[in-house]
């Protein structure tokens, strides 16, 4: 390892904002900034190539990270940029502490680093605990014989009684958890891809190696880490079977064939989130942990810990698998903000590089609806690249295929690739994301869908989003205020926000036909359909099909 590289920066020649007022709210009520933060997903492979190979890197996230600033985001996370092979577009990580060439070099992670603090962003990095790549030199080490200095690495088990695998866990990719290796004559579990070999997580070298990965990262200027599938991190010691899921039916999840009652959430996971969040609290200044656990809520929220122990930020994706109904939307709010531990703090996902695009799961004419749902909640959000622009999922023909989960478990619209295409930056070639094919294939409509065409248009997908974003900044009751159900009918969603004497009241009409909401008087500050804002006097208020309103109350 490198020695220690501190990056602290200078935010004096930023070209953008300022960032004391661009934080106003977290700033003046003393929180921590990824409170009243917006968190922004990149995956690079797909935001910006600067080379002119057809893939994403690290300088064309720098070359568009003004952009970012513009829309008024707070924070970047990337998707991985690590040594790899690529069976996992970088989920199998062949080195934790470099940067594959694809992507770029350390001089561009320097050169990130240094182009966020300059305009007050903050950059939050993936770290994948659970599993290497197969070419990792730890696996090549460990896989040498049983009495290599690492053997204890990874997850090794003898074969069963009938030479078979020693239990019947599945892979979340496809067929058997467990791949026999003929050389060391035994079995080494994986929870994704064979070439993904599961670290063990009970090995204490194992533990110390990983966490000097973070401090490796730390050292060079990162403000935190998003932890990918902190549920798989250990598996039961006894390799009892997982037991059988009666709720499966062909044409399901292969995966979900089996209850992974011995693969995720298990207790000794707790542990291992405490020490990653000591590594954190080593460093000066506040930094943020964020945990992927696909987990029902009264699960999920362990994953808090203690204040100073668990995750700040155990990832809530719950909004994209609940129907899209105001009293569903309703009832999954407050059975949150209920089970959330007194140092909670929420958090909202409406869209990710693993999960169909928001506007192929509830329709273009809601999207904007969404937008306002996501960023008046209470908690903090994270955006996903591409639907600030309303961007769909695109089909990708057989021959232009990625995702290996498409490649492994075919036919059954699992795949990842539809929500991962390029980014859409201007009606130039290529979108203005490259200036050769890329590596996916762009929306068809990239052409109007860009943003240097939805800057220009004041009604725009693009343009709501900026609009929110500097309402969301501007009115610290929508940042930090707490969280008030005012209504949910069959039509309607709608709460207040409050923080002090400030009360916002948000009304969303998640359905096709108008709506009318008896509301108290104030002024219309928002609209989603971009009509001129006015007064409510009090009394009934109209709601248009497909429309969301903000109101600050008198």
């Amino acid at each position: 390892m490198q020695p220690p590289e501190r990056l602290c920066g200078d935010d004096s020649d930023s070209p953008a904002t300022d960032l004391a007022a661009r934080r106003q709210a977290g700033v003046a009520a003393g929180e921590p900034w990824w409170k009243s933060a917006v968190i922004y997903q990149i995956y690079p492979r797909s935001f910006q190539d600067s080379n002119g190979d057809g893939v994403g890197d690290l300088a064309g996230v720098l070359q568009r990270l003004d952009a970012l600033v513009a829309l008024g985001v707070d924070a970047i996370w990337l998707s991985p940029f690590y040594r790899s092979p690529m069976a996992d577009f970088g989920y199998d990580v062949r080195d934790h502490v470099s940067v594959d060439p694809i992507f770029g070099d350390m001089a561009d992670v320097r050169a990130l680093v240094r182009g966020c603090r300059q305009r007050g962003l903050k950059l939050i990095v993936d770290y994948i605990p659970n599993h290497t790549s197969d070419r990792h030199l730890w696996f090549a080490e460990s896989r040498s014989s049983r009495t290599n200095p690492r053997r204890d690495w990874y997850v090794w088990r003898d074969a069963a009684p009938d030479g078979g695998p020693p239990n019947n866990w599945l892979s979340e990719f496809g067929g058997p958890a467990w791949t026999w290796d003929p050389g060391r004559q035994q079995y080494y579990y994986h929870a994704f891809l064979s070439c993904q070999p599961d670290l063990n997580w009970r090995c204490p070298d194992v533990v110390e190696a990983m966490l000097n990965v973070m401090r490796f990262w730390l050292d060079r200027g990162v403000d935190g880490f998003r932890v990918d599938a902190i549920h798989h991190l250990m598996e039961r010691e006894d390799l009892a079977d997982n037991p059988g899921n009666p709720l499966w039916r062909e044409g399901m999840d292969p995966a979900d064939r089996l209850v992974r009652a011995g693969t995720v959430d298990q207790p000794d996971v707790h542990a291992a989130v405490s020490a990653m969040r000591r590594v954190l609290d080593e460093y000066p200044g506040e930094h943020v942990l964020i945990g992927e656990a696909y987990l029902p809520l009264e699960r999920l929220v362990t994953y808090y810990g203690s204040p100073d122990a668990g995750f700040h930020l155990p990832f809530n994706f719950h909004l994209m698998s609940t129907p899209w109904t105001p009293t569903a939307v309703a009832a999954l709010v407050s059975a949150y903000e209920r089970q959330l531990p007194d140092h909670g703090w929420p958090n909202w996902v409406l869209s990710n590089h693993d999960r169909s695009r928001l506007v192929s799961r509830i329709g273009g004419s809601q999207a904007r609806v969404a937008a306002m749902l996501l960023l008046t909640l209470r908690g903090t959000p994270t955006l996903y690249q591409g639907d600030e622009l309303g961007m769909a999922d695109v089909d990708i023909p057989r021959d232009r295929v990625r995702d290996p989960l498409e490649i492994n478990v075919p036919g059954l619209g699992l795949g990842r690739d539809p929500a991962r295409t390029p980014m859409m930056w201007s009606p130039e070639r290529h979108a203005g994301f490259s200036s050769v094919e890329p590596w996916l294939p762009l929306s068809p409509d990239w052409r109007d869908l860009n943003v240097q065409n939805q800057a220009a248009q004041p009604g725009s997908v693009l343009r709501l989003y900026t609009a929110l974003l500097a309402l969301r900044r501007a009115e610290p009751a929508l940042s930090l205020g707490d969280y008030h159900p005012f209504a949910a009918t069959d039509g309607l969603l709608a709460y207040e926000r409050r923080l002090g004497t400030a009360r916002l009241l948000i009304v969303l009409n998640m359905g096709a036909r108008p709506e009318r909401i008896e509301a108290p008087a104030g002024q219309v500050v928002m609209s989603t359909q971009g009509e001129p804002v006015g007064t409510h006097a009090g009394g009934l208020l109209q709601v248009a099909a497909h429309q969301g309103l903000i109101l600050r109350l008198a």
